[in-house]
């Protein structure tokens, strides 16, 4: 990704350049293995790309930021009917837990970290270099 902001009520509040733009969405039962696991597997996917033009370095290699905003709606479960239900979304308390440890993790880790504003309701821009975008889950599943 070569860019992502996030503004509320109009105004930019974060914006990075080159890195990702991380949407984390937590649900229940997430817990510190699935915390672990997605701060080593954010900091160390290799899908930037090298002097040959492969997808081989990491967010550490190439100084990228990110940008992490809260998403419950990932955890929609779509699988009946046509309205999506967020009954396997965690509760904003520990939401906001989650995804402020998952935060402190990448920065520890030695990635610089924007956010967005958990529970705002937030307009979020992207200008992706690609198009690359993965999924990466925990393996905790409803």
């Amino acid at each position: 990704m070569t860019s992502a902001s996030v503004a509320v009520d109009g105004k930019t509040i974060s914006e990075i350049a080159a890195g990702f733009l991380i949407l984390l969405g937590v649900e229940k039962g997430d817990g510190e293995d699935d915390l672990h696991y997605l701060v080593k597997k954010t900091v160390g996917l290799r899908i930037f790309k090298d002097d040959n033009n492969n997808m081989n370095l990491s967010i550490l290699d190439v100084g990228g930021e990110a940008l992490v905003v809260s998403q419950f709606t990932l955890c929609a479960d779509t699988s009946r009917g046509r309205r999506p239900s967020f009954i396997y979304a965690a509760s904003p308390k520990e939401a906001d837990q989650m995804y402020q440890q998952y935060c402190e993790q990448l920065i520890s880790n030695g990635v610089q970290v924007q956010t967005g504003k958990f529970g705002a309701m937030m307009d979020v821009s992207l200008v992706n270099d690609g198009p690359v975008t993965i999924i990466i889950e925990s393996g905790n599943t409803h």
